[in-house]
């Protein structure tokens, strides 16, 4: 495959799913050919990245279980949160919407906040560097979420190619004396309408929470995109994926008393966060 029939092929599948997600609208398909590799994947992520005129205030980050981390090569993937879908938990309750038709799901996360940007050109990173870059860590919620129903089941090249299927992020509480306190041996539990969907622990996921750090400032280091402080890392979710759709009730308990909870409703049309995409046809 030619260098522009690759090129242009990211750019349909780009602007395919943008469109969808300006209309809050569901996809009966995948809208081209399937990444074949994680890098044309992340091509894909940046010509959407291209097509959005949001700000993005965060990055997810996923778990590529075994066996297929070894057959692509990485046991992680990311995709860009953006700041107008990152909702700060209060004593109200919080909103978050995925997509009806399309994939729902909700995850227990752990937060980390960068404070200071990685070094420019920097592509490698111990966990030490890695942990030295974070300010803070809050219990949160990472809402997945795609036009794409199918999106988990055709592997982790087609979910990056969607922003990694984040759809938002609730940020809760702070943890006081992060450092110290072995959070990532919390047990953490997410409950779906009062029943408890999934339990975990964050010191599971290879490196804990800091792996996904390092993974991730690598990893854009590589693309040659620049972390800025106050941005949040998702750094995976501890108890798995748990799907969820509109009018649920998703809460997230961490070490047994500290709580982070939010509803669930339908995306709706949006006509700012992303130009506007019609046909295939980029016409913002």
């Amino acid at each position: 495959m030619s260098d522009k029939v690759e090129h242009d092929e990211a750019q349909r599948i780009a602007e395919v799913f943008v469109a969808a997600r300006r209309a809050g609208r569901a996809l009966p398909a995948y809208p081209g050919a399937l990444p074949a590799s994680l890098d044309e994947a992340y091509r894909v992520q940046d010509r959407a990245l291209g097509l959005a005129t949001g700000t993005v205030g965060g990055w997810k980050v996923g778990r590529i279980l075994p066996p297929l981390s070894e057959t692509v090569g990485c046991d992680r993937l990311a995709g860009p949160i953006f700041a107008d879908s990152i909702v700060h938990a209060a004593e109200n309750e919080v909103a978050m919407s995925v997509f009806a038709g399309g994939f729902g799901a909700a995850e227990a996360e752990f937060l980390l906040r960068v404070g200071a940007p990685p070094p420019a050109g920097q592509t490698e990173f111990t966990l030490d560097e890695a942990a030295a870059l974070i300010d803070a860590v809050h219990l949160g919620i990472e809402i997945a979420s795609s036009p794409l129903a199918a999106i988990n089941d055709l592997g982790p090249a087609v979910t990056i190619s969607d922003f990694g299927n984040n759809n938002g992020l609730v940020i809760g509480a702070p943890i006081a004396d992060w450092h110290s306190s072995g959070f990532a041996d919390w047990p953490v539990r997410l409950l779906v309408d009062g029943t408890v969907a999934g339990t975990g622990l964050a010191s599971a996921m290879p490196d804990g929470p800091l792996g996904a750090a390092r993974f991730l400032f690598s990893l854009l280091g590589r693309r040659g995109i620049a972390v800025a402080p106050g941005q949040w890392i998702s750094s995976g979710a501890v108890t798995g994926v748990h799907p969820v759709a509109p009018g649920a009730f998703v809460e997230a308990v961490f070490d047994g008393t500290h709580k982070v909870s939010c509803t669930i409703e339908a995306a709706t049309r949006r006509d700012d966060g992303y130009r506007e995409v019609e046909h295939g046809r980029n016409t913002g």
